[in-house]
């Protein structure tokens, strides 16, 4: 990659990293930030393609965008990919903790591999980005984890996903206020149920009950409680968190 200092790369727009991005709930992130102008640094594991189109779509939605691969289950993706934003742009504006992955087991079918790989794909890149983030904002900066409703309710072989979002929800509110001195927000954003590939494998399950019944139970309205959308629109819920001069603590939005 060639040496771009953030003059040249952002042209003083704000600058956003948002982890597995080239999908989803985290592409939809991208486009959003794009429509404002900005900066997003589209990080990807495998899908060289399919992030190189996400980057496509943010230019043409008037923003500027970069494709970063970094795996993010290791410290050392985690540590390469702030090191790539750093030796780009020298700066970050925004931190969005969007990947995550797992295993949909019981409780008694999880196994030693099964904790340790939740806690790698998920709390851990949170933690490690979190960190790296805020040596990179020197003016201040928001820092975002995207959360889900297995937070604060619990579902069938949903326990190993829905426990490592319960434990980031707790970090988050450490972390606003230890990083609040330094002008730094942090919230965790819990979105309800949001149309995408994730959702549609977690729902393929065998012995998950039917979606339309857990739907009925989730109350529409706020931030939090979005009803399922017919794609990944961030448009209730990420504005406030992610781009916004909102007050320096957190709200779980669970």
């Amino acid at each position: 990659m060639n040496d771009i200092r953030h003059d040249d790369a952002a042209g003083g727009t704000k600058i956003s990293l948002i982890t597995g991005a080239s999908r989803g709930i985290g592409r939809a992130l991208a486009l959003t930030l794009a429509r404002q102008g900005g900066t997003v640094v589209v990080n990807y594991k495998k899908n060289a393609e399919l992030a190189e189109k996400t980057v496509a779509d943010v230019e043409e939605a008037g923003g500027r965008g970069v494709a970063v691969q970094a795996d993010v289950e290791t410290t050392e993706g985690v540590t390469a990919l702030f090191d790539e934003v750093g030796r780009r742009y020298g700066r970050l504006d925004h931190f969005v903790s969007n990947a995550a992955a797992s295993v949909f087991k019981n409780i008694l079918d999880l196994g030693q591999h099964h904790l340790d790989r939740s806690y790698a794909m998920n709390l851990r890149p949170f933690v490690l980005g979190a960190q790296q983030a805020v040596k990179l904002m020197d003016d201040g900066g928001r820092i975002v984890a995207l959360s889900s409703y297995g937070s604060v309710r619990a579902y069938p072989t949903y326990a190993a996903l829905g426990g490592m979002k319960a434990a980031i929800e707790a970090w988050v509110r450490y972390m606003a206020v230890e990083f609040a001195p330094y002008g730094i927000n942090v919230n965790a954003v819990n979105g309800g149920l949001i149309d995408s590939d994730s959702l549609a494998y977690f729902y393929g399950i065998e012995g998950m009950p039917d979606m339309r019944g857990v739907l009925d139970r989730i109350p529409p309205g706020g931030p939090a409680r979005c009803r399922r959308w017919p794609t990944p629109s961030p448009s209730c819920w990420v504005r406030a968190p992610a781009t916004s001069r909102a007050r320096p603590w957190s709200s779980t939005g669970a």
